[in-house]
């Protein structure tokens, strides 16, 4: 999903955002002739995300920039290590730093963030998928780090599958419409590539919807007993998804229940940037 156009029109609507009408600071303090190579260093230990979005923030502030990564999407790195290396016109390099900085900052905060709940549940059969609980606009992006930690990605968006959740289940309710009833008529309304999952927040809602024939149940918010107990009703007749107070702290547990698929919305509302700096090495010019 992401693509060169997505990256190009995102990382053009930051620069602009940024120096709508150029850099006064460096046009002020910096001759015009003067050169620079900085280098991408590690200030803390993580995992690489938006190589190709960062070197984006200096191609499209100018083309004679040379960015050279030195990592790639989805390596692990430590403190001091040198990420990349970036050379050309002090100006333009200064100019596009912030935003270069800002985007691989955030991604490989995510992607850092991923790796851990994936390693917390390695031993155990469970994928750790994504939400789209994700910074408007740069779903693309987010998505693209929790793959490069290891994750695993939901539907991008509403128009990828069919997903039921409480509030549309209130609505049925209301119309008197039982939810059997609604998964069967929506499967003769889709594709048959079309997948559907159903959200349930209680024990007793398992059987109905298994009954209209989904592929996916989602146990909402269910503790660690309740989610054994629906592994073991749903018996391999659907794909198991837990959501709902996954954390650090929990995931291993939930994991540990059987389920198939575990959603955590901390992977993208919840990361926080990893420490990059940008720090000139050589400067030159008249």
């Amino acid at each position: 999903m992401l693509t060169a156009a997505t990256i190009d029109r995102a990382v053009a609507a930051a620069l602009a955002e940024d120096a709508p009408w150029g850099d006064l600071t460096s046009e002020a303090f910096l001759v015009e002739t003067a050169t620079a190579h900085a280098q991408l260093i590690a200030r803390e230990p993580g995992v690489f995300s938006g190589g190709e979005v960062f070197a984006a923030a200096f191609r499209l502030t100018e083309p004679a920039i040379e960015v050279a990564l030195r990592a790639e999407d989805g390596a692990s790195f430590e403190k001091g290590d040198v990420l990349a290396d970036v050379s050309g016109p002090a100006r333009a390099v200064l100019t596009a730093e912030r935003i270069g900085l800002n985007f691989v900052q955030r991604m490989s905060g995510v992607a850092t963030l991923t790796a851990r709940y994936v390693a917390e549940v390695a031993h155990t059969g469970a994928r750790i998928v994504d939400t789209r609980k994700t910074t408007p606009g740069l779903r693309a992006f987010e998505r693209h780090a929790v793959v490069n930690g290891g994750g695993r990605n939901h539907r991008f968006s509403l128009s990828d599958a069919v997903m039921a959740k409480d509030n549309h289940l209130a609505v049925l309710t209301a119309k008197g419409v039982s939810v059997t009833e609604a998964i069967r008529a929506a499967r003769q309304l889709l594709p048959h590539t079309t997948r559907i999952e159903v959200e349930v927040d209680r024990l007793d809602q398992i059987e109905p919807v298994l009954a209209g024939g989904v592929d996916v149940i989602m146990l909402d918010n269910f503790s660690l007993d309740d989610l054994r107990t629906g592994v073991a009703r749903i018996a391999g007749r659907a794909v198991v998804e837990a959501s709902g107070g996954v954390s650090l702290d929990t995931v291993r547990a939930i994991a540990e229940t059987g389920v198939d698929v575990i959603s955590v919305g901390a992977l993208t509302h919840s990361a926080h940037a990893v420490d990059l700096g940008l720090d000139i090495r050589i400067a030159a010019g008249d």
